[in-house]
């Protein structure tokens, strides 16, 4: 079929069963913009490309499918910079559009030329730049396998200006033949063997998950093996949600800020069986000292990250799909045995949880942000799409929401990118029209990227903004405090935006609460509108986030108050 190749852009994002595009139009892309203006394909005009790249990773992380941004050359492509790394650290699969100048102009310092191929190599599995039409349905597929294969994760296309109005005759590859990229499903079944003989032998044994779980949609197989052998279970920030927050053998999430029972029974455990997890230093506390007392099995799809931070005495390899199924037939009629040699386990770290439970002091006549998750919790019945920005307001969301389900929290946990939450928001809201999805913010992560409440507005997208608005960067400062004598250097917000006119000046509706009485009401308020709406929420300036495990200590050496 002859059509451009713009035309040909548009017809392979159908074949890859694309949606919904984000993005921002500009001169390289021009010729792109017109053939969706065309085809009438569905695209979301952000008010800036960063937020636009965060919209389409909250939609991947929300719905699981590949998330399409696009903009232009130069400042365009550039400005996705963040996001992309964003993506790249949490595994999050994406294709990044972008537009290039012309094939004779690339090299010669044109206007708004940027090489995004060699900006972004350090932070996508894979990136192409298109030269010729003829090459670019090839691109396109190769770039949406490589991005939902394996271990997730973004890739960039680059485009010529020219290529886009080229014509050719189209065909869609119907198959993937890459040389250097074949990622693993099934692995080796006889480490499944070894892995039960360590199940069998263990007396201490915990279960740790993590974002590979989430990404996989491996949940109910995993949590198969939790009632199969009866173990008690942990959880990394990325991993909440993938076994709900009131079973019975879940002790919360484990490192700087988990709990207390998850941490103590890192540091006592004798087999940590540590399930799509990357050992990330703020899990890990001092490497040197972290579940010391244990046997290490790691399962994961990327052998790259199998022995990078902790040394695994068994490596799983392969799918989860894969290997927890076959780990569980393994356990199979064994499954009563292991559950009573781990009873005497489980009780002391069920009694470290009802003793050394998540809590924080109620200041009289002061919202606490701890009450507002927790409110938020009860209102919405742990059933809401919980979006966070970066700083303590991530941090009291992961510990006080009651999450049930798999894909219920996004968040920004690798790379910690504040301005992430309002723009991923919109794009899980996108992703899952009927869903109801919150967001916690602080008053600092709101500001980064708080043109998008225009966006909110232009679609009427039904997300509440909760801002936890301490006047000062909130985690910065509770640095400041905790260990740098109280200096506060430029952590104060103190000042005159109201975010509520700010709000109302993009089309959302503005609430406020600032005294405990009348938050039960105006959440209730805020969660009934069928548009979107942002809530000004004043809490306490000097609220710390706890536990806490300072940086280079051990796990078991936590900071409580409370």
């Amino acid at each position: 079929m002859i059509m451009t190749g713009a035309e040909a852009i548009i017809e392979s994002l159908k074949n890859e069963n694309v949606d919904v595009a984000f993005g921002y139009p500009g001169g390289a892309v021009l010729t792109l913009y017109d053939a969706l203006y065309k085809a009438n394909f569905r695209h979301i005009l952000t008010k800036h490309e960063q937020g636009a790249v965060h919209a389409a990773d909250g939609y991947a992380r929300a719905t699981g499918k590949v998330g399409v941004v696009i903009a232009t050359s130069g400042p365009g492509a550039t400005n996705l910079v963040t996001g992309i790394a964003t993506a790249y650290m949490d595994s999050i699969p994406l294709v990044a559009i972008t537009g290039q100048v012309a094939v004779p102009l690339i090299g010669r310092d044109s206007f708004q030329e940027a090489d995004i191929r060699g900006i972004t190599t350090p932070i996508t599995k894979h990136n192409y730049l298109v030269k010729t039409v003829e090459e670019l349905p090839r691109a396109l597929k190769e770039a949406f396998y490589i991005a939902r294969t394996g271990r997730p994760g973004p890739v960039v296309v680059d485009i010529a200006k020219d290529v886009f109005a080229a014509e050719f005759d189209y065909q869609y590859p119907s198959e993937v033949a890459l040389r250097g990229y074949r990622p693993v499903y099934a692995g080796n079944a006889l480490v499944i063997d070894q892995v039960f003989e360590e199940l069998r032998a263990a007396r201490k044994p915990l279960i740790f998950i993590g974002g590979g779980v989430n990404l996989s949609d491996s949940s109910p197989e995993m949590k198969a093996l939790v009632e199969q052998t009866g173990f008690p279970v942990i959880s990394s920030l990325m991993g909440l949600g993938c076994l709900p927050f009131d079973h019975p053998q879940f002790l919360g999430m484990v490192g700087m800020h988990g709990t207390y029972a998850a941490n103590m029974a890192t540091t006592e455990c004798d087999l940590l069986l540590g399930i799509g997890v990357r050992f990330d230093d703020r899990v890990t506390g001092l490497l040197s000292d972290f579940a010391s007392k244990a046997k290490i099995v790691h399962f994961d799809i990327d052998p790259a990250e199998i022995n990078k931070n902790v040394l695994a005495d068994i490596r799983v390899v392969g799918n989860l799909k894969w290997s927890l199924p076959a780990l569980v037939e393994r356990v199979g009629d064994v499954s009563a045995e292991l559950k009573e040699q781990v009873q005497p386990w489980l009780a002391k770290v069920l009694d470290w949880k009802k003793d050394f439970p998540l809590t924080y002091k109620q200041e009289e006549n002061l919202v606490m942000p701890q009450a507002v998750v927790e409110k938020v919790s009860e209102l919405t019945q742990g059933e809401a799409v919980v979006v966070t920005d970066v700083g303590q307001n991530q941090i009291w969301a992961a510990q006080f929401y009651g999450f049930k389900h798999p894909r219920t929290l996004l968040t920004s946990g690798g790379l910690g990118t504040m301005g992430y939450g309002l723009p991923a928001a919109l794009g899980a809201q996108c992703g899952l029209p009927k869903s109801k999805v919150v967001l916690f913010v602080g008053d600092g992560g709101i500001m980064m990227n708080c043109q998008e409440l225009a966006t909110l507005a232009d679609g009427n997208f039904p997300v509440v903004i909760l801002v936890l608005n301490n006047q000062t960067l909130g985690m910065v400062a509770q640095w400041q405090r905790m260990f740098y004598g109280g200096r506060y250097s430029h952590t104060s917000l103190k000042g005159h935006t109201d975010f509520v006119k700010l709000a109302e000046a993009m089309g959302v509706t503005g609430l406020r609460v600032t005294e405990p009485e009348n938050l039960d009401k105006v959440l209730t308020e805020a969660l009934a509108m069928p548009g979107p709406v942002l809530v000004d929420i004043w809490t306490p300036e000097t609220v710390n986030v706890l536990p806490m495990v300072p940086a280079g200590a051990r796990l078991d050496q936590m900071i409580m108050g409370g």
